[in-house]
């Protein structure tokens, strides 16, 4: 008989804000219960957070090689099924691979790991166990980004000639990992980010969410990065050019010291036939554009206007917002059915396979070896991309 996967959690305390939009997506379809947790590397903040998530104190860990440990000696009809993983870069990589070697399914946030040699390490265990890896890159799970690519998988703007895709924000205007109290400290500190600052952060959601609508794969670029905020270790700016395989051409932006802006994702993609526009502040407007007809605007909601695939991933009929959790939750509701199925021994529907996963997850570290490769380099060489 179906019932609800069992989730455990790295990170994700009373402290975070991630772990509780995380637990939200989650549970949205009912189809997922959460059972265990390491929340805090603070063992207070672990124990107070699961017991204000009514966990019992057997099942709120200190650490997460003792949930990993304890969590697969209990019987099979109560140890957790998979481990949503919301820590900072540098913890993502041994609690994934640490679950793999133990038989759990893995959630992990952006960017999958710390470096590209251990997220083909990872690559490596999923391939080796058959186990599933979704890699939370939320924005490909809005209906309309989806409504974006089933059009443009079905030709509906022909062949793409240029991609456009920018990502503004302003919150690091200035070195407020300075004052503490904030999770920028550890986004500017290389340790713990990676080589990457604003370019791993968010500038990989915008090259993966490119890559998703187009289907198309980069193949070099040529870039800058650069920290304006002065005596940042890490970029907090940097854009691209990109070439892609089908001979389009591309540019990519990504800031975090856009002062005054918010989040603004946005994308623009031209074909010969016409092109077609999102924004994520705007995440329930698609538009598309014409040659020869005037501009249309796609309202998502449950309509005959929409293709099946945004359809699936529609909740609500239009006029009522479906937004960031919503995205986050189709992410988890393709994950747990894909999962259901393999503890079935069922083949999952291929509609279920539309997350981003394990091989996603190299491709975005291999964008942040080659941003970094090509972006300090002033002779603004191009660079193909790092395998």
């Amino acid at each position: 008989m179906k019932r609800k996967l069992r989730m455990g959690m790295v990170g994700g305390g009373s402290d975070a804000f991630i772990g509780a939009i995380h637990r939200l997506a989650a549970f949205m379809d009912n189809q997922c219960e959460l059972v265990c947790g390491c929340f805090s590397v603070d063992p207070e903040i672990s124990l107070s957070s699961g017991r204000s998530y009514f966990l019992p104190d057997n099942r709120i860990y200190k650490n997460y090689r003792e949930m990993f440990e304890n969590e697969v000696k209990l019987p099979a009809d109560r140890r957790m099924d998979f481990v949503t993983i919301v820590t900072p870069n540098f913890w993502h990589f041994e609690p994934a691979m640490m679950a793999l070697e133990r038989g759990f399914h893995v959630v992990v946030d952006k960017p999958m790991t710390f470096s590209l040699e251990q997220a083909k390490q990872l690559k490596a265990k999923v391939d080796e166990t058959g186990l599933v890896l979704a890699l939370t890159h939320t924005y490909s799970g809005f209906p309309a980004v989806k409504d974006a690519r089933a059009r443009i998988v079905r030709g509906d703007i022909g062949q793409i000639r240029k991609i456009y895709v920018e990502y503004a924000q302003g919150w690091l205007s200035k070195r407020i990992e300075l004052d503490g109290g904030n999770n920028a400290g550890w986004r500017t500190d290389p340790k713990r980010s990676g080589k990457a600052g604003a370019m791993g952060d968010i500038g990989t959601h915008a090259w993966h969410l490119a890559e998703y609508i187009t289907g198309l794969k980069v193949t070099e670029l040529c870039s800058e990065l650069k920290a304006f905020a002065p005596g940042r270790p890490i970029d907090d700016d940097g854009a691209a050019l990109l070439r892609y395989e089908n001979g389009a051409t591309g540019v990519l932006i990504a800031s975090q010291v856009a002062a005054g802006e918010a989040n603004a994702l946005r994308i623009r993609v031209y074909g010969e036939k016409g092109g077609i526009e999102w924004r994520q502040m705007d995440p329930n407007i698609l538009w598309l554009k014409w040659c020869d007809r005037p501009t249309e605007m796609i309202d998502v909601g449950n309509n005959a206007k929409m293709t099946p695939d945004a359809l699936y991933n529609t909740r609500t009929p239009a006029g009522h917002p479906e937004g960031y959790l919503e995205a986050f939750a189709n992410i988890y509701r393709n994950f747990a059915n894909t999962v259901q199925a393999r503890i079935a021994g069922e083949q999952p529907d291929p509609k279920w396979a539309d997350f981003p996963n394990v091989n996603d997850g190299v491709r975005g570290m291999q964008f942040i070896e080659t941003m970094v490769a090509a972006g300090y380099d002033d002779s603004r060489k191009w660079v193909k991309w790092i395998e």
